[in-house]
C-alpha cells in the first residue's frame, strides 16, 4: 500500500517538473519577447528624436517597401511615430505583466517539488 502512494507522488513530482519545465519555457521567451519590444521602443524614441532634430531645410526620407521617399509633412510622420510608439508601450507593458505571472507561477511550482521531496 505504501507502495502505491510513493508511485504516485513520484508520478505526481514527475508531472510538476515538466510543469516547471515548460513555464521555464515560457518565462524565456516572454523575456525574449520584452527585450525586443524595449527594443523597438526604443528604436521608435530614437527615431522620433532625430526627426524633430533635422533642421528644417534639410530633406527628409522614409523607407517605403525598397524605396526611400522624401516626407513631405514631418508633423504626421511625427504623430504617426509617436502612435506607433504608444501601441508598442501597451504591448510592452502585456508582455511584462505575462512574465511577472510567469514569474509568480514558477516561484510556486519550485516552492510545490521542494514541499514534496521533503
Amino acid at each position: 500500500m505504501n507502495l502505491n502512494l510513493k508511485r504516485t507522488s513520484g508520478a505526481a513530482m514527475s508531472s510538476s517538473l515538466e510543469q516547471l519545465q515548460v513555464v521555464v519555457a515560457e518565462v524565456q521567451a516572454a523575456r525574449q519577447q520584452v527585450g525586443s519590444v524595449r527594443a523597438q521602443v526604443q528604436e521608435l524614441a530614437n527615431t522620433i528624436e532625430a526627426v524633430k532634430a533635422q533642421p528644417e531645410n534639410l530633406s527628409l526620407h522614409r523607407q517605403l517597401g525598397g524605396v526611400l521617399v522624401e516626407v513631405a509633412d514631418r508633423d504626421a510622420l511625427v504623430v504617426e511615430l509617436e502612435a506607433s510608439q504608444q501601441a508598442l508601450n501597451l504591448h510592452l507593458k502585456r508582455f511584462e505583466e505575462r512574465e511577472l505571472q510567469l514569474v509568480a507561477t514558477y516561484d510556486e511550482l519550485k516552492k510545490s517539488l521542494e514541499g514534496a521531496s521533503e
